[in-house]
């Protein structure tokens, strides 16, 4: 098991990560508030681990609430049943939330325990590979809107995220991909070593070795943490995790959620980045082949849907939450390893990458 900690002073957290840990109550009961534990899991996830963590949490009063699965369900109306429950169980505001499932749920969750009684506890255990390294960590919480991905929320940190790898052998091979996506991200934006060892280890990825799997968690973690630690509410460098998220969060709008899993739309949202980056030449035409040659061998879509015409990708990338006093914010590439958070992208390069796109 790796322990890495999130820095945030009195609201540091641990992140725990390795296997068997839904056996491990001493690495999570400890940071409950209260005696009441609502553990908020989905209609795919629950059959699977709800036992196990309701044995976690055996000596608490404990309830739970299922909610349907899929991207398409993380609306305001799903966060009312959360609320609908606590308040019909008469949950007090020393109760704590705990989120068992991947990023839908551990947003909706967040966002629940963020508001319910201004503020209860928050516990985080993701099951899916894209929630273990990038949406339990950080304290994004939230839920989409027709017009906008992620466009109300709030920041609040969890108390603790208990990642347990043997979560992934249920997991199927279309979301491994998408959570391959954002571990393909932290190489992009910060760390080249590591884009280079998962060239040489993607195979092993995709094989669900537990060992490497273990690896590109720890690492992407780490990176998230550091960064998280340095801006929490996104106020500078903690931008460059949304490498290829606001031409993905474009895709997800315009197909309607839940057609494009959030880590597929991540995946041609940074190749879009990269070739931008590529047309301002920044990055060599060989690197932009070797970012799209990774995706493609981890699964993952490399062109936009067909109704994402150029029109359209403009029209949702003005409502992102970084567009700021009606001036677009990207992220793009100076080099592998490299990202930066540009405004100063030309416009006409830019009608080019969303005319190549498809």
């Amino acid at each position: 098991m790796k322990t890495l900690s999130v820095n945030l002073g009195e609201r540091s957290y641990p992140i725990h990560i390795g296997q068997g840990l839904l056996q491990r109550p001493d690495l999570i009961t400890g940071h409950v508030r209260g005696r009441q534990v609502m553990v908020v899991s989905n209609e795919t996830v629950a059959p699977l681990y709800l036992d196990s963590v309701q044995q976690l949490f055996g000596d608490f009063n404990l309830e739970s609430v299922i909610l349907p699965d899929g991207e398409q369900y993380k609306t305001l109306d799903t966060l009312n049943r959360v609320f609908d429950a606590l308040l019909e169980k008469r949950f007090n505001r020393s109760c704590t939330l705990v989120a068992l499932g991947g990023g839908v749920v551990g947003d909706i969750t967040g966002f629940a325990a963020a508001s319910y009684q201004r503020g209860v506890g928050f516990l985080q255990i993701p099951t899916t590979l894209l929630a273990q390294v990038d949406s339990s960590v950080g304290g994004k919480t939230g839920v989409n809107h027709a017009l906008g991905k992620n466009m109300i929320g709030a920041f609040y940190q969890p108390g603790c995220v208990l990642i347990d790898t043997d979560s992934l052998d249920t997991l199927d091979d279309r979301q491994l991909a998408a959570g391959l996506a954002e571990v393909i991200k932290y190489g992009l934006i910060r760390d080249t070593g590591f884009f280079d060892w998962l060239e040489a280890h993607v195979e092993e990825l995709i094989a669900r070795d537990k060992t490497a799997l273990g690896y590109a968690i720890e690492r992407s973690c780490t990176i998230k943490a550091e960064i998280v630690a340095a801006d929490e509410r996104e106020s500078g460098q903690r931008a460059l995790l949304n490498l290829g998220h606001t031409f993905g969060h474009a895709i997800e709008t315009g197909t309607g959620y839940g057609s494009w899993l959030h880590g597929e739309a991540v995946a041609t949202g940074m190749l879009m980045a990269a070739d931008l980056s590529a047309r301002h030449q920044w990055l060599a035409p060989a690197e932009v082949r070797r970012i799209e040659a990774l995706l493609q061998h981890a699964g993952l879509p490399t062109r936009a849907p067909k109704e994402m015409d150029e029109a359209r990708f403009m029209d949702l990338m003005a409502v992102d939450k970084k567009v700021i006093d009606g001036g677009l914010r990207l992220v793009l590439l100076k080099a592998l390893g490299d990202a930066v958070i540009s405004s100063d992208f030309q416009p006409a390069l830019l009608s080019e990458t969303l005319g190549a796109a498809a």
